[in-house]
């Protein structure tokens, strides 16, 4: 998981500055396309699929495939949901719209592998 954790830090950090941006530096542009909306629906689920990326590089390197797989899927959701929302919302070609919904979908399949690593815990770890 130790590939996972500067990845997510730094993804983290993105969205947090993107997330700024929207609110100040962007926002009369997002507000005159009518593009607010779009574009914190992206820092939402950058973060949170940041943050919840970030949550696995704490496990072992022992651990499951599946937590990895996840925060691979998340990351990647990340970059294409999120990312196709940011160039949307700034005036991005419209053949991107069909890109969010493929990150939807790497997002969802990263839930499935952390739902498939949580039922995979070893015995005893329910306590740790």
């Amino acid at each position: 998981m130790k590939n996972i954790s500067p990845i997510a830090a730094t993804a983290a950090l993105l969205g947090v500055i993107f997330g700024a941006f929207g609110a100040h530096a962007l926002q009369e542009t997002l507000r005159a396309a009518e593009m607010t909306k779009t574009w914190d629906t992206a820092v939402l689920y950058h973060l949170v699929h940041a943050l919840a990326a970030w949550t696995l590089a704490g496990r072992p390197e022992r651990e499951f495939a599946a937590a990895r797989w996840a925060g691979r899927f998340w990351l990647v959701g990340i970059l294409l949901f999120s990312g196709s929302l940011y160039l949307l919302a700034l005036g991005g070609p419209r053949w991107l719209g069909p890109v969010t919904p493929l990150g939807g979908l790497a997002l969802i399949a990263g839930w499935a592998c952390a739902v498939k690593a949580a039922l995979s815990e070893p015995a005893g770890m329910e306590n740790s």
